[in-house]
Protein backbone atom coordinates (compact mmCIF):
# COMPACT_ATOMS: atom_id res chain seq x y z
CA UNK A 1 0.00 0.00 0.00
CA UNK A 2 0.89 3.66 -0.68
CA UNK A 3 3.02 5.45 2.05
CA UNK A 4 0.18 7.99 1.61
CA UNK A 5 -2.71 7.56 -0.39
CA UNK A 6 -3.56 10.95 -1.05
CA UNK A 7 -0.22 11.56 -2.81
CA UNK A 8 -0.30 8.51 -4.81
CA UNK A 9 -3.44 9.59 -5.94
CA UNK A 10 -2.28 12.87 -6.63
CA UNK A 11 0.55 11.13 -8.68
CA UNK A 12 -2.19 9.63 -10.62
CA UNK A 13 -3.43 12.58 -11.69
CA UNK A 14 -1.05 14.75 -11.96
CA UNK A 15 2.27 12.97 -12.33
CA UNK A 16 2.96 13.48 -16.05
CA UNK A 17 3.41 17.29 -15.18
CA UNK A 18 6.20 16.69 -13.23
CA UNK A 19 9.84 16.56 -13.87
CA UNK A 20 11.13 13.49 -15.29
CA UNK A 21 13.44 12.46 -11.49
CA UNK A 22 10.19 13.95 -9.47
CA UNK A 23 7.82 11.51 -11.50
CA UNK A 24 10.40 8.35 -11.00
CA UNK A 25 11.50 9.56 -6.99
CA UNK A 26 7.51 9.58 -6.11
CA UNK A 27 6.71 6.47 -7.93
CA UNK A 28 9.54 4.40 -6.59
CA UNK A 29 8.72 6.25 -2.93
CA UNK A 30 4.75 6.27 -2.86
CA UNK A 31 3.99 3.58 -5.52
CA UNK A 32 7.03 1.02 -4.77
CA UNK A 33 7.29 1.47 -1.30
CA UNK A 34 11.15 2.11 -1.66
CA UNK A 35 13.32 3.68 0.68
CA UNK A 36 15.41 7.10 0.12
CA UNK A 37 18.65 5.00 0.33
CA UNK A 38 17.29 2.19 -2.50
CA UNK A 39 15.44 5.34 -4.71
CA UNK A 40 19.17 6.67 -4.66
CA UNK A 41 20.67 3.46 -5.62
CA UNK A 42 18.31 3.37 -8.72
CA UNK A 43 18.24 6.73 -9.41
CA UNK A 44 22.13 7.01 -9.29
CA UNK A 45 22.12 10.09 -6.99
CA UNK A 46 22.19 11.00 -3.39
CA UNK A 47 19.79 10.58 -0.66
CA UNK A 48 19.72 14.11 -0.21
CA UNK A 49 18.99 14.24 -3.71
CA UNK A 50 16.29 11.97 -3.74
CA UNK A 51 14.42 13.56 -1.07
CA UNK A 52 14.45 17.00 -2.87
CA UNK A 53 13.03 15.35 -6.20
CA UNK A 54 10.47 14.15 -3.75
CA UNK A 55 10.05 17.56 -1.75
CA UNK A 56 9.21 19.26 -4.80
CA UNK A 57 7.14 17.12 -6.79
CA UNK A 58 5.06 16.57 -3.63
CA UNK A 59 4.97 20.50 -3.61
CA UNK A 60 3.89 20.41 -6.85
CA UNK A 61 1.57 18.15 -6.72
CA UNK A 62 -0.32 19.86 -3.96
CA UNK A 63 -0.33 23.14 -6.10
CA UNK A 64 -1.75 20.91 -9.28
CA UNK A 65 -4.87 19.73 -7.29
CA UNK A 66 -5.17 23.45 -5.38
CA UNK A 67 -5.73 25.17 -8.96
CA UNK A 68 -7.22 22.24 -10.67
CA UNK A 69 -9.05 20.15 -8.26
CA UNK A 70 -9.46 16.95 -10.91
CA UNK A 71 -8.62 14.49 -8.14
CA UNK A 72 -11.41 15.95 -5.70
CA UNK A 73 -14.07 15.93 -8.35
CA UNK A 74 -13.10 12.69 -9.33
CA UNK A 75 -13.63 11.51 -6.05
CA UNK A 76 -16.85 13.61 -5.59
CA UNK A 77 -18.07 11.89 -8.99
CA UNK A 78 -17.40 8.51 -7.62
CA UNK A 79 -19.59 9.49 -3.96
CA UNK A 80 -22.38 10.94 -6.44
CA UNK A 81 -22.49 7.67 -8.93
CA UNK A 82 -22.63 5.52 -5.24
CA UNK A 83 -25.47 7.26 -4.25
CA UNK A 84 -27.08 7.68 -7.32
CA UNK A 85 -27.02 3.29 -8.11
CA UNK A 86 -28.04 2.72 -4.10
CA UNK A 87 -31.05 4.60 -5.14
CA UNK A 88 -31.40 2.70 -8.19
CA UNK A 89 -31.58 -0.33 -6.65
CA UNK A 90 -34.51 0.29 -4.74
CA UNK A 91 -36.27 1.13 -7.45
CA UNK A 92 -38.57 -0.90 -9.51
CA UNK A 93 -36.76 -2.10 -12.41
CA UNK A 94 -38.30 -0.30 -15.33
CA UNK A 95 -36.40 0.34 -18.49
CA UNK A 96 -35.72 4.15 -17.92
CA UNK A 97 -33.84 2.76 -14.54
CA UNK A 98 -31.92 0.02 -16.79
CA UNK A 99 -31.07 2.54 -19.36
CA UNK A 100 -29.64 5.06 -15.88
CA UNK A 101 -28.09 2.30 -15.06
CA UNK A 102 -26.93 1.17 -18.04
CA UNK A 103 -25.17 4.71 -18.57
CA UNK A 104 -23.96 4.94 -15.37
CA UNK A 105 -21.91 2.26 -15.33
CA UNK A 106 -20.83 3.36 -18.75
CA UNK A 107 -19.62 6.36 -17.34
CA UNK A 108 -17.65 4.25 -14.65
CA UNK A 109 -16.04 2.36 -16.95
CA UNK A 110 -14.40 5.43 -18.62
CA UNK A 111 -12.90 7.11 -15.11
Amino acid sequence: MAKNLTEGVLLDFYGDLLTEKQQIALEFYYNQDLSLAEIANEMNVSRQGVRAFIKQGETHLKEFEEKLGLAERFSEINRISADIKSILSKMQETDEVKKLKSKIEEIESRL
